[in-house]
């Protein structure tokens, strides 16, 4: 029987997990073992009496840096059959594509660096890829793996109560998720945009579709400029004008006007 997929954590705090990876949905799937969660202390490899991991930098400078021999036995020990990924901010962007890949693969080890760092060595010895949440900078790398995890165990088969919900999200088509409204239908003077009550299945579609390229567009243009490459499309200055649905949509809905018949 395959096993199911893993998420091997090699951290000096294994007290932070699983944290919120245990509630929600996520914590449903790890009790009906959809995947399973596996921390280890980094400190349980050291070889002194005080559990020492880290080191002052080699030429100068402030923090302390992870020794090389430390990290390379936490890697050894967890096993090699899955790929090794260390947090850091200097790593390759992590995206819905990587997730997808993940999450079609057995699992991975997570190397939540703190300090300043990892001995660049044992990044090279192992062939431990770099990955990155964005263009900041966190105290450890234990809050950017679960986010990783969660990005991942979401898209593994039953996790999700329907599975419709990763297919219409942001970056699932490469563009950002339309906006979503429920009822009141109307709220502070704002409405739901009419189009969503109509009922006409093909017109909804049309105007997800429409939002979903304005919004790409107005707040991703990197996103858009690859959408735009991958669907062949020229992107055109007419196309900055916006219809009556997307002036609706960037304003929260739309507004009642003084003659509408309030709602029953």
């Amino acid at each position: 029987m395959t096993p199911p997929w893993t998420a091997r954590v090699l951290t000096l705090f294994p007290e932070m997990f699983p944290g919120p990876l245990g509630h929600s949905l996520t914590g449903r799937a790890l009790e009906q073992g959809l995947w399973r969660l596996q921390v280890r202390d980094i400190r349980d490899v050291a070889t002194d009496r005080h559990r020492t991991v880290d080191d002052t930098p080699a030429g100068g400078g402030a923090g302390m840096v992870m020794r090389a021999d430390i990290a390379a036995a936490a890697i050894d020990a967890a096993g090699g059959e899955l790929p090794v990924i260390y947090l850091s901010p200097r790593g390759r962007r992590f995206d819905q594509a990587r997730a997808r890949a993940l999450a079609a693969g057995p699992g991975v080890t997570l190397l939540c660096g703190r300090f300043e760092g990892v001995d660049e060595r044992v990044l090279q010895a192992r062939a431990v890829e770099e990955v990155s949440l964005g263009d900041f900078v966190l105290t450890g790398g234990e809050i950017a793996a679960m986010a990783l995890i969660d990005a991942t165990v979401r898209l593994i088969g039953g996790v999700l109560g329907n599975a419709d919900s990763t297919v219409e999200e942001s970056f699932a088509g490469g563009l950002l998720e339309f906006p979503h409204y429920t009822r009141p239908t109307e709220w502070e003077g704002l409405r739901i945009p009419e189009v969503l009550l109509s009922g006409h299945h093909g017109r909804i579609a049309e105007w997800r579709r429409s939002q979903a390229e304005r919004l790409t567009k107005e707040r991703r243009p990197d996103l858009w400029r690859a959408y735009l490459a991958q669907a062949g499309k020229k992107d055109r200055a007419g196309e900055a004008e916006l219809s009556d649905a997307h002036t609706t949509a960037a304003t929260g809905g739309q507004r009642k006007d003084e003659g509408d018949e309030p709602d029953r």
